[in-house]
C-alpha cells in the first residue's frame, strides 16, 4: 500500500496513542503518525497521517479541539484525573448550577495554563510523566492558551459534565483542576473524550478493529481521506513551464500559477495539469511567489 492521506480513528480506552500509531504502521505498512496525544483512559479522535502525509501532522495538530469532560468536584489527584492517587478530598460538595457555570465561564477567553506533571512535554530532554513517576515535580512555566466554549452538558451530584472548545496545547484535566481550585472545592477530570479536531469529527471516526478487517478485505482506503479534503486550502495548478521547477521544490514566481489564489489566501495546494497534489506552498513575504512548505 502506498497512499497519501489520513485516517480518522476513533481511539478507545486502553490504548495509548503510540499503540495506535503501531497497529495503523502494521495494518498499513506505511510510515504513520498521530496528530495530538490521547490519554490512555481518555477515547475519541485521534487522526492518523499515513505515509508523506505524516509531514502535514503540525498543521493538524494546530487545528482547535472540542472535548466532552467529567468534571468530578471535591476529589484533588496527582494526576488531576481519576487515574491518579488521591491527595485531598471532601463530602457532601454540594455546588449550584449557577455557581458553576459563572465559575466555568470566567475560563473563556486567553488564559494561562500550567501543565499537569502527568503529560507529554519535555523538560530537559525528560517527558515530564517520566519524572512524576520517578516521583519528582519540577516546575512548570504556564502557558498560554484559548478556551473558546464551556458548555454544561448534565449535573448530578458532585459531577459535571462540560463541553469544550479550545485551542491547541489545552490540557482539559488541568482546565477541570482549575475550575475546582476556583469553586474551593477541588476537582479532578473523570471520563474524556475528544469529539473534534480541525475537520475530523467523533461521529466519522473508526474503531481499530473495523480498521483491521477493513485490511483483511482489501478495503483499507475506504478511510483514507485526502490530504486536501481535511485541510482544504485551495487547489491552484502550476503551469506546464513551472512543473518540473514546482516538483523539485522550488520557489516559484505566481505567475507560474494557472489560477492564482485569492489575495487573502495564505497557503495553497499546487497541483500538476493531471491533477496530481504536488505539495502544499505558501506565498512568500513579498506575496509574489509561491514557496513549498510540503512536498507530496
Amino acid at each position: 500500500m502506498n497512499i497519501i492521506g489520513i485516517i480518522n480513528v476513533y481511539k478507545e480506552k486502553g490504548f495509548t496513542s503510540h499503540d495506535v500509531v503501531a497497529i495503523l504502521r502494521k495494518v498499513t505498512g506505511m510510515k504513520a503518525g498521530h496528530t495530538g496525544t490521547l490519554d490512555p483512559n481518555a477515547q475519541g479522535v485521534l487522526p492518523i497521517c499515513l505515509g508523506r502525509a505524516t509531514k502535514l501532522t503540525d498543521f493538524i495538530v494546530a487545528q482547535d479541539k472540542t472535548y466532552i469532560a467529567e468534571v468530578v468536584l471535591g476529589v484533588e489527584t496527582d494526576t488531576a484525573d481519576m487515574t491518579g492517587t488521591v491527595l485531598r478530598s471532601a463530602e457532601n460538595v454540594k455546588i449550584y448550577l449557577n455557581d458553576f457555570s459563572r465559575v466555568a465561564e470566567s475560563f473563556i477567553g486567553e488564559i494561562e495554563q500550567v501543565p499537569p506533571m502527568y503529560s507529554a512535554i519535555k523538560i530537559g530532554g525528560k517527558k515530564l510523566y517520566e519524572l512524576a513517576r520517578a516521583g519528582q515535580t519540577v516546575e512548570r512555566k504556564p502557558r498560554k492558551v484559548r478556551i473558546d466554549k464551556i458548555k454544561i452538558l448534565s449535573h448530578e451530584a458532585n459531577r459535571f459534565v462540560i463541553e469544550t472548545a479550545c485551542s491547541k496545547g489545552t490540557y482539559i484535566r488541568s482546565l477541570c483542576a482549575d475550575i475546582g481550585t476556583a469553586l474551593g472545592c477541588g476537582a479532578t477530570m473523570g471520563e474524556l473524550t475528544r469529539t473534534q479536531t480541525g475537520n475530523f469529527f467523533l461521529e466519522n471516526a473508526v474503531k481499530i478493529d473495523e480498521l483491521k478487517k477493513a485490511a483483511q478485505e482489501n478495503r483499507l482506503a475506504e478511510y483514507i481521506l485526502p490530504v486536501d479534503r481535511v485541510l482544504p486550502y485551495p487547489r491552484v495548478m502550476v503551469r506546464a513551464a513551472g512543473l518540473q521547477m514546482a516538483k523539485n521544490g522550488n520557489t516559484l514566481p505566481l505567475s507560474m500559477a494557472e489560477a492564482p489564489f485569492a489575495a487573502s489566501e495564505e497557503r495553497c495546494w499546487l497541483c500538476a495539469p493531471t491533477g496530481e497534489l504536488i505539495g502544499l506552498f505558501s506565498r512568500t513575504e513579498d506575496g509574489g511567489r509561491l514557496r513549498a512548505e510540503v512536498m507530496l
